[in-house]
C-alpha cells in the first residue's frame, strides 16, 4: 500500500495484507486486513503513530522513504500487540533519536514482548499533550477498550482521532477512506461488526465508558489501526452504540453438531417449531461454521441454543469449543438452553453449563434424549419452543399473536 495523504502533512504509511487468512492463529480473515500506521509532520517534530506487523516492515519503510522521511522524533505506541508494535525495533535502529511515546502499562508490555530498552521511552499520562509544532497530540488512555494498556490519540488542529483497534475492521481494500455509496458503507460496517464480535465484544462494558468520554471531542475523522478511515465518524460511532447497547433482537442462534443424525433431527424439528412461532432462527452447523459468522450472530441474539451429542460421556468437542467461545465473547444474550442426544449416559449439560459461567443469562430447561428422537421427545422440543417464545414475548421482542403451534 503506497503512502497516501489524509490531510496536509498527515499520511497513511501502513500496509495492506490481502493474503492473510488467519489472525492470531484463530480468527479467519475472509477479506484480508491492514496494518495502519500514520505519519504526522509538525513544524518542529515528526511522529509516527503505530507501526505494522513485522511481516510488512518493508512496506512501511518503503512508504517512509517515498515521502523522504529523514527523521522521526516520536513513535506513538497505542497498543503492545505486534501487529501494531512489531516494527518498532527496526525503526529505532534507523532513527536512534526517536522516543517511543506510550503509557506506563504499555511500556512494560513492550519491554516484555519486543525487548525495547528503558531509555527509549517517553511515558505519558491520560490527557497529556505533545506538541509537534503547529500540530498537538492529546493522549486518551482507554484501558480495556481492548487490552489494559490501549490508548487513543487526538490530533487537535485537524480533529482526527487515532483509535488503534477501537472501531477497526479486518478489511483490505484499495481505497483509504470508507466510500460514500450505501454499498461501500454497508461493506465496511459488516467487516467492523465482525471485528467487534470477534475481538471487542468481551469489553462491551468498558467500551460504553469510553464512548461517553469521546462525546467531549469534536471529531472530524476516525483513523483506526485496521481497516479503512472514517470521514464520517458518526457512521461507526452509531454502529458501536447499537452493538454495545443492552438491546437484543427476536433472534435465536442455534450452534450444533451431530454425529449420527439424532441431534440433527432434534435441531431440524426445533428450527421449524421456532419459525412457526415467529422467531428468527440462525443455525450454525459447527464443523462447517466460520466462527466469525457465529460471533456476529451473537451480537444481537436474545437466545442461544447449543446442540450436541455425547462423546465419551461429555459433549462433542465442537460444542465444547462453541461454549468456550460464547463464554469468552460474553454477548448480551438473555437466554440459554441445550439440546442433545446420548447413547448410554453422560454429563453433557453439567459440562456445557460449567463452561458458560460468564454469561449472565437465564437457563431454559434443556432437552436431552436417548437415541433418535421419538414422539415424546418431539413434544419436549415443542415445550422448549414455547418457552423461548414466551421469553421473547415477555421482553416485547415478538408479538404475542405470532404464536402458532401448528
Amino acid at each position: 500500500m503506497a503512502a497516501r495523504e489524509i490531510k496536509t502533512n498527515i499520511w497513511s504509511v501502513g500496509a495492506l495484507d490481502w493474503d492473510r487468512q488467519l489472525f492470531d492463529e484463530l480468527i479467519p480473515l475472509p477479506e484480508g486486513t491492514t496494518y495502519n500506521s500514520y505519519l504526522i509532520k509538525g513544524t518542529e517534530k515528526t511522529a509516527l503513530l503505530d507501526t505494522v506487523d513485522p511481516s510488512k516492515t518493508p512496506d512501511l519503510l518503503d512508504n517512509l522513504s517515498s515521502l523522504g522521511v529523514k527523521q522521526i522524533d516520536y513513535i506513538i505506541a497505542h497498543h503492545a500487540e505486534q501487529d501494531h508494535s512489531g516494527s518498532i525495533p527496526v525503526l529505532l535502529t534507523m532513527f536512534p533519536q526517536a522516543k517511543v511515546v506510550t503509557n506506563i502499562k504499555c511500556k512494560g508490555m513492550l519491554q516484555e514482548h519486543i525487548l525495547i530498552s528503558d531509555d527509549k521511552f517517553m511515558v505519558i499520562e491520560d490527557r497529556q499533550t505533545l506538541s509537534l509544532g503547529a500540530k498537538n497530540l492529546e493522549f486518551i488512555l482507554a484501558p480495556w477498550v481492548h487490552w489494559p494498556e490501549t490508548m487513543l490519540t487526538f490530533l487537535k488542529e485537524d480533529k482526527i482521532l487515532f483509535t488503534c483497534d477501537f472501531f477497526g475492521s479486518h478489511l483490505a481494500q484499495g481505497g483509504l477512506l470508507v466510500g460514500e455509496s450505501a454499498a461501500a458503507r454497508q461493506k465496511v460496517l459488516r467487516a467492523a461488526k465482525r471485528y467487534y464480535a470477534e475481538i471487542m465484544m468481551p469489553f462491551r462494558t468498558s467500551i460504553k465508558k469510553h464512548l461517553e468520554t469521546l462525546k467531549a471531542y469534536e471529531i472530524c475523522l476516525i483513523a483506526p489501526s485496521h481497516g479503512p478511515v472514517y470521514p464520517d465518524p458518526e457512521l461507526i460511532i452509531k454502529a458501536y452504540r447499537k452493538w454495545i447497547s443492552d438491546e437484543v433482537k427476536n433472534e435465536v442462534v442455534i450452534a450444533y453438531v451431530s454425529m449420527h443424525s439424532s441431534t440433527r433431527a432434534m435441531i431440524d424439528y426445533l428450527l421449524d417449531a421456532l419459525i412457526k412461532r415467529g422467531l428468527i432462527v440462525k443455525p450454525f452447523n459447527l464443523p462447517r461454521t466460520d466462527m466469525g459468522e457465529l460471533a456476529m450472530a451473537l451480537v444481537d441474539a436474545a437466545t442461544v441454543v447449543v446442540g450436541a451429542p455425547t462423546v465419551l460421556a461429555g459433549a462433542h468437542p465442537e460444542a465444547v469449543y462453541a461454549a468456550y467461545l460464547l463464554n469468552s465473547l460474553r454477548p448480551k444474550v438473555r437466554y440459554l438452553s441445550i439440546v442433545g442426544s446420548y447413547g448410554w449416559g453422560g454429563k453433557m449439560v453439567e459440562q456445557l453449563s460449567g463452561l458458560l459461567s460468564n454469561i449472565k443469562a437465564e437457563i431454559i430447561p434443556p432437552v436431552i434424549i436417548k437415541g433418535y428422537p421419538k414422539a415424546a421427545d418431539l413434544t419436549m422440543l415443542e415445550v422448549l419452543a414455547d418457552a423461548i417464545l414466551a421469553k421473547h414475548q415477555n421482553d416485547d421482542l415478538v408479538r404475542k399473536e405470532a404464536c402458532n403451534n401448528g
